[in-house]
């Protein structure tokens, strides 16, 4: 029993267990609708994005988020214009903007001396979470998931049917522009837990499974927070004892889950058809 309970005794594995409790309720979240508007690719381009923004942040002595934030937002904008005001599709518009903003991350990093590790920004830092990251990653965390709980209906109809949204009323614009908001916002939150890449585990990961698990999208928002906060806690808890990155497990176990979720669905598929 100790030795199970070990992890439980080191400040830095308390503060793990901490922040990848407050970042799974929203990314989790977030990742529904993500899925069901068809924007996987949209959080991939913000998270490798922001790493300009990072890095002229350090150098202007600015808050890291600050930067962050502003390169995100500025990403997802440009994305939307140009595939709104040109003939390229918004995924190949995606992969230009996001190789070209973290290429001329990475081209900024190695032009500065700096003593941020780039593999900390890249890849996430878990267990080197301080008191600052910790109410960073909650406040960003209860803001975000507060505004998806409240306003998840509008959310949902504007994923589902944007002419029908805006034939009911609803400001589309600003559902549009205020879930980008929310996905930037979010990706500041998993900088410390996750990092840039494996960011885009947390947000397509836990949507995508509970999307096979569930045709209900209320159910599927509960089961993609259970399904999140179960593999950030568990794949924490396992880091321990595998001596592994705590990001890299929890995006492993994520992935475990959704193949289980496949094949579970293609099982149920499979038998419909054979009993009709």
């Amino acid at each position: 029993m100790d030795m199970l309970l070990m992890p439980f005794q080191f400040p830095f594995m308390q503060n793990a267990f901490w922040i990848a409790l407050m970042v799974s309720v929203p990314t989790a979240l977030l990742s529904c609708f993500l899925v069901l508007k068809g924007w996987a690719l949209m959080g991939d381009a913000v998270s490798h994005a922001v790493l300009p923004g990072i890095v002229l942040a350090y150098v202007l002595g600015l808050p890291l988020i600050l930067g962050a934030f502003a390169a995100g937002m500025l990403t997802a904008v440009a994305t939307g214009y140009l595939s709104e005001n040109s003939r390229v599709k918004q995924d190949t518009v995606m992969g230009v903007v996001f190789s070209g903003m973290f290429g001329l991350g990475i081209v900024i990093y190695v032009s500065i001396n700096t003593n941020v590790h780039l593999d900390h920004i890249l890849f996430g830092n878990m267990l080197g979470v301080g008191p600052g990251d910790l109410w960073t990653a909650g406040l960003i965390s209860a803001a975000v998931s507060a505004a998806l709980v409240l306003f998840w209906k509008d959310l949902m109809l504007h994923a589902f049917d944007p002419a029908q949204a805006r034939a009911s009323g609803l400001r589309v614009g600003l559902l549009h522009y205020g879930l980008l908001t929310i996905l930037s916002l979010t990706i500041v939150a998993t900088l410390s837990a996750t990092g840039l890449i494996l960011a885009v585990g947390l947000l397509i990961a836990p949507g995508a499974s509970a999307f096979l698990f569930t045709r209900r999208f209320g159910r599927m928002l509960w089961v993609a927070v259970v399904i999140c906060m179960a593999a950030m806690l568990g794949g924490t808890y396992l880091s321990f004892f595998l001596d592994s990155a705590p990001a890299p497990t929890i995006v492993l176990i994520l992935t475990a889950v959704f193949i289980v979720a496949f094949v579970r669905r293609l099982v149920q598929v499979k038998r419909a058809s054979a009993a009709a």
